[in-house]
């Protein structure tokens, strides 16, 4: 911790929270399939291409925590990984989810992706917080939009993370944020800060860290002395 007149060092309690050992622990296919309720929970979205499996790779400092693949679709199922010394009393949860958008599957799996989604969106009090990560590239498209109403409408904190930074020039990288943050104006349940990074470069996931460990501090605070971080 730093003094009382500046506050906590989010970026560093980020950095020593994620250098907890990590690892998966739970699929859940179905509603009925979930672990029981108990640590705080994170989940990330973004469509099936976005990087999802990359970031949390890079997040936790793993180089195959998360299966990452060229094919867009290959997770199908609510991936969850124990962050903390002890799996079975985890510091935190990380739950990967199914991407939306392409997928090589038929319609009925998708379908039943969605309402597993929905389903886990609505009734998860664990669940502290979703990271919608959009194509930095491209910024947020239809099927984004899409997503966040579903947010808004389950009432669940959110915040968009920006992928693949380190393809988009420098010179749009301002633009491209502010162009996010506009669209976030309009919804009720999206935190305001947009995150830009790059899980290749590693730019910018000391800001992600940072923005977890604030999230994880306002909403129980012991988590930092049992993590030995206080």
């Amino acid at each position: 911790m730093t003094d009382v007149e500046t506050g906590p060092d989010f970026a560093e309690i980020g950095r020593k929270i994620f250098a907890q050992p990590c690892e998966f622990v739970w699929a859940a296919e179905r509603i009925g399939d979930l672990p029981p309720m108990g640590p705080t929970e994170i989940a990330f979205a973004g469509r099936s291409n976005v990087g999802k499996s990359s970031l949390l790779n890079a997040l936790t400092g793993r180089k195959t925590l998360a299966r990452t693949s060229h094919t867009p679709g290959r997770t199908q199922q609510l991936n969850f990984f124990a962050l903390g010394p002890d799996p079975k009393a985890p510091l935190l949860r990380l739950v990967d989810m199914p991407g939306y958008g392409y997928a090589a599957v038929s319609k009925e799996k998708i379908a039943g992706w969605t309402r597993l989604m929905q389903d886990f969106l609505r009734g998860r009090a664990s669940l502290a917080r979703v990271f919608v990560l959009i194509d930095g590239r491209h910024g947020i498209k239809d099927l984004d939009r899409d997503m966040l109403k579903r947010l808004d409408q389950a009432a669940l904190s959110y915040q968009i993370v920006m992928t693949k930074r380190d393809e988009v020039k420098k010179g749009l990288i301002e633009r491209t944020v502010a162009d996010a943050e506009a669209v976030l104006r309009g919804h009720p349940a999206a935190h305001p800060d947009v995150i830009f990074l790059s899980s290749h470069k590693g730019e910018g996931l000391s800001d992600l860290r940072a923005s977890i460990a604030r999230l994880l501090f306002e909403r129980d605070r012991t988590i930092f002395g049992a993590a030995q971080i206080g």
